[in-house]
């Protein structure tokens, strides 16, 4: 998000209440989100894994690891596949009237990036709540609720600029709790965080 936030401030004609931070992907500059897309995808990588090794037991040790990898892994996938000009960016490009095969491709990584961070909330959600850290739970679970809802909002093609900056309020939302379930898990003083025998 950090390299996305310094993109908006230098890329003319990039507006947060119309362009999806996709967007970025495209014209003489997309290069650097587009490596942004793939590093931070082998980092998600790194952090599933990371992850995996922490949680030896209890729920969600499988499931929850292997979304968090799944997100990473569209991450990539949309970094590789780059989306078409819309909504006049870049400034200048010209729209196409039917969807390219790579921007497709790119929708659908997404999709599948969003829809694994959306269901780890869930189970993360769960297994905090079996080891009674209720807040946790809740947090997890209102992540994956407001994340969903902004996804459905985004992803049913309409364009008002409400869901556009709500779907950006839950990406940043998404990262807040990705980044925090993380310090949590790999935290030596997590009672998750349990002896090998």
């Amino acid at each position: 998000m950090g390299i996305g936030v310094i993109e908006i401030l230098i890329r003319p004609g990039f507006d947060i209440s119309r362009h999806e931070l996709s967007l970025m992907s495209i014209g003489d500059l997309g290069w650097i989100q587009i490596a942004s897309f793939l590093v931070t995808g082998l980092l998600v990588l790194g952090c599933a894994v990371g992850m995996r090794r922490v949680m030896r037991s209890g729920r969600g040790r499988t499931w929850g690891p292997l979304l968090i990898g799944l997100y990473g892994l569209g991450l990539i996938a949309a970094g590789i596949f780059v989306a078409d000009p819309i909504n006049g960016f870049p400034p200048g490009m010209p729209e196409s009237s039917t969807i390219s095969w790579h921007a497709l491709l790119h929708f659908v990584s997404a999709a599948i990036a969003f829809l694994g961070l959306i269901v780890a909330c869930f189970v993360f959600a769960r297994r905090f709540a079996a080891l009674q850290q209720r807040g946790w739970a809740t947090y997890s679970l209102l992540t994956g609720i407001i994340f969903l809802g902004a996804f459905i909002g985004i992803a049913s093609g309409a364009k008002q600029s409400a869901l556009v900056l709500a779907f950006w309020g839950a990406v940043i939302l998404g990262w807040a709790w990705l980044s925090l379930v993380s310090a949590r898990l790999m935290s030596a003083l997590d009672p998750m965080r349990e002896p090998r025998t």
